[in-house]
């Protein structure tokens, strides 16, 4: 039938009082923002991407750290700047010659939910460069 899949009802009623229960915790920390929560759980539940505009001081960055805490994820933020390189984004591999091997350092790429804070300092080109990572899977830190 068109391709669409029921689900079965115990598992929507379990599925409601997550997001439920991920909206009240939410809800603790962000006082007085009910639609912004309301969308940025339903991007999250959707697989998007959310774009947040406002003045310093709004709680930005409280939203997406208390999103992370509902599900026990990783959450890191990125700073951007003019001067920014792909590699602060991804991440880099050195030689260490004292011990003769590769060291990786993992970017801030690699976390569950990623806050790209000032986006339009960087030029366009960096813009692009740097949030080219969010529909790949397997992203490598030594980006060529």
């Amino acid at each position: 039938m068109n391709g669409v899949q029921k689900i079965p009802a115990e598992q929507l009623d379990q599925a409601v009082k997550v997001v439920a229960a991920m909206r009240g915790q939410i809800a603790r920390a962000m006082v007085g923002q009910a639609e912004v929560v309301e969308q940025t759980l339903a991007a999250l539940l959707a697989g998007g991407h959310v774009l947040i505009e406002g003045v310093p001081g709004l709680g930005k960055t409280l939203l997406v750290r208390a999103l992370a805490k509902t599900f026990d994820g990783r959450f890191a933020r990125i700073q951007f700047t003019p001067d920014m390189m792909p590699a602060d984004v991804t991440g880099h591999t050195l030689y260490d010659q004292s011990t003769g091997q590769f060291t990786t350092r993992r970017g801030p790429v690699f976390t569950n939910l990623l806050l790209a804070d000032e986006i339009n300092r960087a030029p366009a080109r960096r813009r692009f460069v740097n949030t080219g990572p969010r529909r790949v899977v397997n992203w490598p830190v030594d980006w060529s």
